[in-house]
């Protein structure tokens, strides 16, 4: 039940979405975060990347094709909050696209470190 590098380095970008945002909240612009169609992109981009660290090397199992479908939708939510970025919804969009990068990395720690019952773990069974 430990961290790999990965993970610590997916939570690290993790950390480079959620540190820009909290300060795009607070003071309503950051240094390259001016709207929210700026921060969008970056949690776009970022949550890509932080997306193809984490699932490395993982097998596609059960499980990983309901991660990957998990992703799928977070991407869209994010097209979506990128799309309606100068709407009036844009906050709340903005906002439910953050919290989904958020669930997307939570999902895949509880996978790595062996809290989804029944799963493998580094090639090791878990008994349910």
């Amino acid at each position: 039940m430990k961290l790999r590098k990965k993970d610590v380095l997916a939570l690290l970008i993790g950390a480079a979405i959620a540190v820009p945002y909290v300060g795009y909240l607070l003071n309503g612009s950051m240094p390259f975060v001016r709207d929210p169609r700026g921060m969008a992109a970056i949690g776009l981009v970022l949550g890509a990347a932080a997306f193809a660290v984490i699932r490395r090397g993982d097998p596609v199992d059960r499980l990983g094709k309901a991660e990957i479908a998990l992703a799928v939708v977070v991407l869209a939510l994010g097209v979506a909050a990128l799309a309606l970025a100068e709407t009036a919804a844009a906050g709340v969009w903005l906002a439910v696209f953050m919290g989904a990068i958020l669930v997307m990395l939570v999902v895949e720690l509880a996978d790595h470190v062996g809290v989804v019952p029944g799963h493998e773990v580094r090639g090791q069974r878990q008994l349910a």
